[in-house]
């Protein structure tokens, strides 16, 4: 499961294909309503939130807003009808990790850089960027 701090502009199909899923997931795990999944480390941001479910369900509203944009047709009626203001905070670090991660993720599944060469990238507009080094939560990887 990714739930990525990147703004979701930046995804390919594939990639917001599958954030739209995961996020779905996430959304179940914060309702209780499935056992999967229910520790996972990429969670612990929206458990921390004074309104999880309101702050996935809001989280989601933007990926459905990007699957509009370019002519997906999401079914809506998934994401709770509840949304927050408060934003979570999250650090430059894990943003930067991440940005780096997607485009070797982009590099080895089309063969090319398919995003902008953006030294810092957007963030989903659900977080409010902070100085810090990714969290320790995220699983780190090079390859």
């Amino acid at each position: 499961m990714r739930i990525w701090t990147i703004h979701p502009k930046y995804l390919d199909r594939q990639g917001l294909l599958a954030l739209w899923r995961e996020g779905l997931l996430a959304q179940k795990v914060l309702l209780g309503k499935t056992q999967g999944y229910r520790h996972h480390p990429q969670l612990e941001r929206f458990r921390n939130h004074k309104t999880p479910v309101a702050a996935i369900a809001t989280y989601l509203e933007q990926v459905y807003s990007e699957a509009t944009k370019r002519g997906y047709r999401f079914e809506k009626a998934k994401i709770l009808p509840v949304r927050t203001r408060t934003k979570i905070s999250e650090t430059y670090g894990q943003l930067f990790y991440e940005w780096e991660h997607l485009k070797r993720k982009l590099l080895k599944r089309q063969g090319k850089l398919t995003v902008n060469q953006e030294s810092r990238p957007t963030a989903h507009p659900l977080f409010k960027m902070v100085t810090g080094k990714v969290r320790s939560w995220e699983k780190i990887r090079y390859n």
